[in-house]
């Protein structure tokens, strides 16, 4: 049986041993690239010229746990920071989802009744020591008309919260009760105190998942 060989290409008379006629010239070729005339580095040579000299390792078990403590703290913060920028990876499970920040920016961008709950709630703890009986009445009254005025207005809020979650998220999968109850518990807190802290401007244009 006889097998077809690759007949192997004739060399060129003007073409010496061991070159290549139609070989690329450095100088005429645009796709040459010239070397670098170094080495290229490797990763674990590379790595700490990014992120800065390694530091020394401890010599002490107290500068360790120094160290130690220094991380953890700076770890901390680093998440307290993000938590309270509304940073949604790095919330509780409680606050996250869309669905919640715009539940959040609903409370945060009006004044709500319930937020005075607190301030109310001292004044009466107060005038119950005050032996004055009009003081005391006077306490009452301001206690009476708050609570209606609380509860007309987390009336008003919850109802929000249900039309503008049915608007923009109409496939959630959240309860909406759950979300009012969120926001209930969001509107008594006072605004500086709240976490995350408010993204919006009492009147601003709230979050709608857009």
């Amino acid at each position: 049986m006889r097998l077809l060989r690759r007949r192997s290409p004739e060399r060129s008379p003007d073409t010496p041993d061991g070159g290549s006629g139609d070989a690329p010239s450095s100088a005429s070729d645009p796709r040459y690239t010239p070397g670098k005339g170094r080495p290229t580095p490797r990763r674990r040579e590379a790595q700490p010229r990014r992120t800065g000299p390694v530091p020394p390792p401890p010599r002490t078990r107290r500068e360790a746990y120094r160290r130690s403590r220094e991380v953890s703290a700076g770890r901390r913060t680093d998440a307290a920071a993000r938590i309270q920028a509304g940073d949604d990876s790095a919330l509780p499970r409680r606050d996250q989802g869309p669905e919640r920040r715009m539940v959040r920016d609903i409370v945060d961008s009006r004044r709500n009744a319930a937020g005075s709950f607190l301030f109310v709630a001292l004044f009466v703890l107060a005038s119950a020591v005050v032996p004055s009986v009009q003081v005391k009445q006077t306490a009452t009254l301001i206690w009476l008309t708050s609570f209606l005025l609380m509860v007309m207005d987390s009336s008003l809020l919850t109802l929000r919260v249900r039309r503008l979650v049915r608007q923009y998220f109409p496939a959630t999968q959240q309860r909406l009760g759950g979300l009012a109850f969120y926001a209930l518990n969001r509107s008594i807190m006072i605004r500086r105190w709240r976490i995350p802290k408010p993204q919006v401007r009492v009147g601003g244009t709230i979050y709608t998942g857009e």
